[in-house]
């Protein structure tokens, strides 16, 4: 897996905000997409507080690790065993979606397993999550279909 592409792609899809956002379902966000938490520091911090860059790194760093370990426990033993694009994609989608979120893209998932990768691609392509993040949603879905 390339990490420094996969964490220029999910900055990308992300952005970098240095200050402490509301998200479209009102949750409090900083960094790149970082949910805030009860455990974080700037869970009482307002809206529109800035954050620090090493905040930030730090926090994205943790969840890229978080996202790669999520991935490692939905798919097992056989996600070391899939193609670096494909690792990279199931890891940017899970950074997106968190560990519930992609465990139900049943047959999506059941064609990675078979490496049936332009398969999974439509099936990705099949889903709420597609219509909410087209743009991203769509490039990571090429990127499937071309391995």
């Amino acid at each position: 897996m390339n990490l420094s592409r996969l964490h220029q792609d999910i900055k990308d899809d992300e952005g970098v905000i240095y200050d402490i956002y509301l998200d479209h379902l009102g949750h409090k966000t900083f960094g790149v997409g970082h949910l805030v938490t009860q455990d974080d520091e700037e869970w009482y911090r307002p809206v529109g507080a800035s954050v620090s860059y090493e905040r930030v790194h730090k926090c994205f760093e943790e969840d890229i690790t978080k996202a790669i370990n999520n991935c490692h426990r939905l798919y097992g033993e056989h996600f070391e065993t899939y193609p670096d694009e494909v690792q990279e994609v199931l890891v940017n989608m899970i950074f997106n979606l968190g560990l519930t979120g992609l465990s139900k893209f049943k047959r999506m998932n059941k064609a990675i397993d078979l490496g049936e990768y332009k398969e999974a691609a439509e099936e990705g392509r099949d889903s709420l999550w597609y219509r909410q993040v087209t743009n991203r949603a769509e490039r990571l879905m090429k990127r499937l279909e071309n391995v």
